[in-house]
C-alpha cells in the first residue's frame, strides 16, 4: 500500500520505479563478462547496444526522457570526466594533432556523410547534414580501455583521448547549429556566426575557468574524498547549465572545469594526485549514463523501421570509414610538417579504425525534437553506425595492434614497475634503520633481524630487477620512459623553487622534454 498522495511524490515514485529496472539491466549487461570469459574482450557498452536493441525488439519500454532532457543527463559527466582524467602535460605534447583530429575531423564528416545520403539515397539534405552531425561525435572509451590492457603505447593512446576530449565539443556545436536550422531555417551569414561563435566560446571558458579553479583549490586544500565527489558532480551540472543560462556553451565550460581540476595544483610545477575513490566514482557515473542512454534505445528506435533504413545505414557507415581516413592521414601529414614529429602509418591506421562512435552520437539523435522531419530515419542511421563501429572495429582493434605490431606485454610492464616499487620501498626503508641519529625503539636483536630481513629481500628485489632486464629487451623502452620522466621531474622541481624564492615569475619552457622530443 503507498502512503504517497501527492501528486509529485507519485511522480517521484513512478520516475523511481522507471530507473531502479534500468539499474539492474544495465549491471546485468556489465556482469556478463564476469560470468562468461569469452566476452572478457567485449566492451561493456556494446553488451548495453545490444541489450537496447533486444528491448526495440519486444517492445519493453524501461525509461521516459523527453528529447530536450537527454543532452543535459548525459553530456555534463562524460564531458568531465574526459577532461578531468586527461592530464595536461601529455595533451600539450600532443595538441596540434589531437585538435586538428577533434575539431578538423568534424567539417569533414558532416559533409561527407551529409554528401553520401543526399547523392545516393535521396535524402533531404537537412536529413542527410544532421545525420552527419550526430556521427562526427567519435566515442572511443571503450577502444582506450583494450589500449590500456595490451599496452598500446603512451602515443597512441594520448593522441586518442585528447581527440575524444575536444570532439565532442566541437561536434556538439555543429549538431546545434543544424539542428536550429533544420527547426527554424533562417538565412546563414558566416560573419555573424563566427562573431557568435567566439562569444559563446569565451563565455564558456569563462564560467569553466572560474568554477574550475575555485573548485580545484578548494578539493585540495580540504582533502575528503565526498567532499571531492560532491562537488565535481554539482561543476559538472552546475558549469553546463550555468554557461548556457549566461549564453555560452556549456560543452566548453564543463570541458575547461574538468580539465583545471584534474591538472591545477596548489604546488606549481607539480600534477595534483587523482585519489582511487575519485575515479572509481567517475567510473560509475559514467557507466551509469552510458546505460541510460543505450537502454532508451528500447523506448525510442522501432525495429522495423531500423530495417527498412539498412540501405541508408550501409551508406552512412561507408561515408563514416572514407571520411575518417581522409581526417586523420590527411591532418596526420599536416601534423607532422609543422612539428618535426611525425605519426608513423601504421599508428595513423589505428587511429582511423578505431574512430568508433557511441553513446555521444546515440544522445545527439535522441536529443531531435519530434517535429524535425525524418527523426526515425536519423536515429536508426544512428544507431546502425554505432552497431557496426562497436561490433566490427571495436571488437578487431587488438588484432590490428598485433598485426602492425604496437602490442607491448602489459602484464610484464606492471610486474616489473611492481618490483622498481618494493625496491625503492625497501631502499627508504634500509636508510630509515641504518640513520645513526635515530636510536631503535625495540630490543637490539629484534632490531637486527628486521635490517637483515631488509637487506635480503632488498638483494633478492634487485636480482630479480636485473634478471627480468636480460631476460625481456623490450624493457629497455620502459625504463627509458622512467628515466626520462624523472629528469623532467627533477627539472620541474628546481624551476619550482626559483618562482617561489621569488627568482623567477614563471617556469620557464622544459629543457629536458625538447631534447626527448626532438633528438639530436
Amino acid at each position: 500500500m503507498s502512503l504517497l498522495t501527492d501528486a509529485t511524490d507519485l511522480a517521484i515514485e513512478r520516475n523511481l520505479k522507471e530507473f531502479l529496472p534500468v539499474l539492474l539491466v544495465a549491471l546485468s549487461a556489465a556482469s556478463l563478462p564476469r560470468i562468461f570469459p569469452f566476452l572478457r574482450q567485449v566492451p561493456y557498452t556494446l553488451l548495453l547496444v545490444i541489450v537496447g536493441l533486444g528491448l526495440a525488439l519486444v517492445e519493453v519500454r524501461l525509461i521516459d526522457l523527453s528529447p530536450g532532457m537527454i543532452l543535459l543527463i548525459f553530456l555534463p559527466p562524460i564531458l568531465f570526466e574526459a577532461a578531468w582524467k586527461m592530464r595536461w602535460p601529455d595533451l600539450q605534447r600532443e595538441l596540434l594533432p589531437s585538435s586538428l583530429f577533434a575539431i578538423g575531423s568534424v567539417p569533414i564528416t558532416v559533409a561527407g556523410v551529409g554528401w553520401a545520403l543526399h547523392q545516393w539515397m535521396q535524402v533531404s539534405w537537412t536529413t542527410a547534414l544532421l545525420t552527419g552531425a550526430c556521427l562526427a561525435a567519435t566515442d572511443s572509451a571503450s577502444v582506450l580501455g583494450v589500449f590500456r590492457e595490451v599496452g598500446a603505447g603512451k602515443r597512441l593512446t594520448t593522441l586518442l583521448e585528447g581527440e575524444s576530449l575536444f570532439n565532442d565539443g566541437a561536434a556538439v556545436v555543429a549538431f546545434s547549429v543544424l539542428l536550429e536550422q533544420a527547426v527554424d531555417p533562417q538565412p546563414i551569414d558566416l560573419s555573424t556566426t563566427l562573431l557568435q561563435f567566439v562569444v559563446v566560446s569565451a563565455i564558456g571558458l569563462g564560467v569553466g575557468g572560474v568554477i574550475g579553479t575555485i573548485v580545484a583549490l578548494l578539493t585540495q586544500r580540504y582533502d575528503l574524498a565526498w567532499v571531492e565527489q560532491t562537488l565535481s558532480l554539482v561543476t559538472a551540472y552546475g558549469g553546463y547549465i550555468l554557461a548556457e543560462d549566461l549564453g555560452g556553451s556549456g560543452v566548453i565550460g564543463v570541458v575547461t572545469a574538468g580539465l583545471i581540476i584534474g591538472n591545477l595544483s596548489l604546488v606549481p610545477g607539480e600534477q595534483p594526485q587523482k585519489c582511487s575513490t575519485m575515479i572509481e566514482f567517475w567510473e560509475f557515473i559514467i557507466f551509469l549514463v552510458n546505460s541510460i542512454v543505450f537502454l532508451l534505445l528500447g523506448d525510442q528506435i522501432l525495429f522495423p523501421y531500423f530495417l527498412e533504413n539498412i540501405d541508408t545505414s550501409l551508406v552512412a557507415i561507408a561515408a563514416v570509414l572514407v571520411s575518417r581516413g581522409v581526417a586523420i592521414y590527411g591532418f596526420s601529414a599536416i601534423s607532422g610538417w609543422v612539428t618535426q614529429n611525425p605519426i608513423p602509418w601504421a599508428e595513423q591506421t589505428v587511429l582511423w579504425w578505431v574512430g568508433l562512435r557511441g553513446s555521444v552520437a546515440i544522445a545527439l539523435a535522441l536529443s531531435i525534437p519530434d517535429g524535425v522531419p525524418d527523426r526515425q530515419q536519423i536515429i536508426s542511421n544512428s544507431f546502425g553506425v554505432v552497431l557496426f563501429t562497436l561490433l566490427i572495429q571495436g571488437l578487431t582493434s587488438k588484432f590490428l595492434l598485433d598485426r602492425l605490431n604496437l602490442l607491448t606485454d602489459e602484464k610484464l610492464y606492471q610486474q616489473y614497475l611492481t618490483l622498481v616499487a618494493q625496491r625503492d620501498a625497501l631502499q627508504k626503508i634500509l636508510t630509515y634503520l641504518l640513520d645513526g641519529d635515530r636510536k631503535p625503539v625495540i630490543a637490539a636483536d629484534k632490531f637486527q633481524q628486521e635490517l637483515a630481513f631488509v637487506k635480503t629481500t632488498l638483494t633478492e628485489t634487485q636480482n630479480q630487477l636485473a634478471a627480468m632486464r636480460e631476460a625481456h629487451p623490450l624493457l629497455e623502452g620502459l625504463i627509458l620512459q622512467q628515466h626520462q620522466a624523472q629528469l623532467v621531474a627533477i627539472e620541474t622541481l628546481t624551476y619550482t623553487n626559483f618562482v617561489q624564492q621569488g627568482l623567477l615569475k614563471e617556469i620557464p619552457p622544459s629543457v629536458i622534454e625538447r631534447a626527448i622530443s626532438h633528438p639530436s
